[in-house]
């Protein structure tokens, strides 16, 4: 273990990686352009805090193969996964063969995780079923990406949007029959349930439904802004599974970690100070 400054402050330690609950997957390039150099220089620094890198919106389409294999290499010196993101349900409007020859591609460039979503795209359950199964075939881990909100993804703002919501029976049914297919943990999408909502119209409901059901070591929820992954913190578990974007890493972990900014760090606590030797 390398020394940390100031350890003898006492916060809440992590589990070595890999873990297997508190998994933080990180946003990569999309809203944000994110370089090899940034990424070099961000997990150099903060990267025993992080899980996994995410690919978003394709992005990994917009590079060249090298530089992809450069990134997920990058990645995985430091101990992170790197995932797809949701591009399955782009890469499907050319058809079944081009969905074949994309997961052989992903394994060929070193991809960990391949997102089945279809947030934006109306893909059938038994199509995304069959494609969970052709994951775990190659050898990498299907994340089936589980939305409450037809039509959502890539940003999808919800202030003016007419939101068609799912039914809950069918989105627990997908679920379990992704679990059959060997699924084992899936992306929660924000959309319809916190994301570019005030907080007194989340649909903490369903969240609490959902773990009721299934526990919450099965999900991974995206928090897209602090006050969403403060909310999970207090409410679901501090080892919570969360999708968050780079730029929160840091103020995230001070939150989970019990080291700033959650006012229960200072609840009850007696403080006082007295300099060593001297007398009041």
């Amino acid at each position: 273990m390398v020394k940390k400054a100031i350890d003898f402050v006492k916060i809440v330690e992590l589990p070595p990686k890999p873990r297997q609950t508190g998994i933080i997957e990180m946003r990569g390039p999309y809203y944000a352009p994110i370089t090899y150099g940034y990424l070099k220089d961000l997990l150099d620094d903060w990267g025993e805090y992080i899980d996994g890198v995410k690919f978003a919106g394709g992005s990994q389409r917009l590079l060249t193969q090298s530089r992809v294999k450069q990134i997920i290499k990058l990645c995985h010196d430091h101990d992170l996964y790197v995932s797809t993101g949701g591009f399955i349900e782009r890469v499907v409007v050319q058809g079944s063969s081009a969905v074949d020859q994309y997961l052989e591609e992903c394994k060929e460039l070193g991809f960990d995780v391949v997102e089945v979503s279809s947030g934006l795209a109306p893909i059938s359950l038994e199509d995304k079923v069959r494609m969970v199964k052709r994951v775990k075939k190659l050898g990498m881990k299907p994340k089936p990406e589980i939305t409450m909100m037809f039509g959502a993804g890539a940003g999808t703002r919800v202030a003016g949007y007419e939101m068609k919501m799912r039914k809950l029976e069918d989105v627990i049914a997908e679920v379990k029959a992704h679990q059959k297919a060997g699924a084992e943990i899936f992306m929660f999408e924000s959309e319809g349930i916190t994301e570019d909502m005030p907080p007194e119209t989340w649909r903490v409901d369903v969240i609490k439904k959902l773990v009721d059901e299934f526990g919450y070591k099965i999900w991974m929820f995206e928090a897209a802004e602090p006050a969403v992954f403060k909310w999970y913190l207090k409410n679901i578990a501090r080892d919570v599974n969360l999708f968050i974007d780079n730029s929160q890493i840091v103020e995230f972990n001070a939150w989970r970690l019990g080291l700033w900014g959650d006012r229960d760090i200072w609840k009850g606590k007696k403080l006082s100070y007295q300099a060593s030797g001297e007398t009041i």
